[in-house]
């Protein structure tokens, strides 16, 4: 799976799922002071510059913030490994190397012209205004899998257990549906369903990749919009509460407050 997304220029806050599969990032283009930490751990620094990439698989949440360059646009290339498995089994074994032992070293804000290469051609050909050559793009991912297991693997000393997660597609699907239906009820049901999961496994699921239960991200990303339409809209409070999918604007409030320590009226003249 790869996606390119459009970041905006400043960022205080953003959590960054558990990946149960090799992640890259790459900045297409733009500058960023980019920093990183645990839920509960300090801040560490980097810098993010055009063609630079990121390369993490980690069991837990983090936390991210940024702040990028105003005069260009920050856009940056997601890439997850892990729905190719076999592909990577396969490099690995060709290599000598036992796929069950293997895990990515955390990379963060380093060149590298080989990447950086292989990424602009498999960019470049799923933009294409033809139909993208599947034979090109496997092509390109096989080498690009072999040049990471080569240069930025590491063996553990045994299989490591690692708690269930979405898979980054599953995710993304849950995600984009409640991110899409803010204002309508929350349904776990349907987002089980959606990913082809029980309820119970599925929550689990969710809580360890995103550090919080599904109600839990779906409540806060209610209040994030609300913040969002107070800031940037005259609209009245009643009308972002509806929005934001409260059924009054007391009960808004209570919840607001309960989130910011503030009601939606102060929050609106900072």
């Amino acid at each position: 799976m790869m996606r390119i997304f459009h970041r905006p220029q400043h960022e205080d806050e953003e959590l960054v799922p558990a990946v149960a599969e090799h992640f890259l990032v790459r900045v297409i283009s733009g500058e960023a002071q980019v920093e990183e930490r645990e839920l509960t751990g300090e801040w560490t620094k980097s810098e993010a510059g055009s063609g630079s990439f990121f390369l993490t698989q980690t069991d837990a949440p983090y936390l991210m913030r940024w702040q990028a360059d105003p005069d260009r646009p920050f856009e940056v290339l997601h890439l997850y490994l892990g729905f190719r498995r076999p592909l990577v089994n396969r490099a690995a074994r060709s290599l000598g190397l036992t796929p069950s032992r293997l895990s990515m070293r955390d990379i963060a804000g380093v060149q590298d012209a080989f990447i950086s290469g292989v990424l602009t051609g498999l960019t470049a050909e799923i933009q294409t205004t033809h139909s993208a050559s599947s034979l090109f793009v496997n092509g390109l991912l096989e080498s690009l899998t072999v040049h990471l297991l080569r240069h930025y693997a590491q063996t553990q000393p045994s299989p490591t257990s690692r708690p269930a997660q979405l898979p980054a597609w599953k995710l993304r699907k849950a995600l984009d549906h409640m991110e899409a239906h803010l204002a309508e009820p929350f349904d776990l049901d349907f987002l089980a369903g959606l990913c082809g999961m029980s309820r119970f496994h599925f929550s689990r699921s969710f809580h360890n990749t995103m550090g919080q239960s599904p109600s839990r991200w779906f409540i806060r990303r209610r209040v994030d919009h609300a913040k969002d339409l107070l800031s940037q809209t005259n609209r009245s409070i009643i009308e972002i509460a509806l929005t934001s999918g409260y059924e009054s604007a007391s009960h808004f409030t209570q919840m607001f407050r309960r989130k910011t320590g503030i009601i939606p009226r102060d929050f609106r003249k900072l």
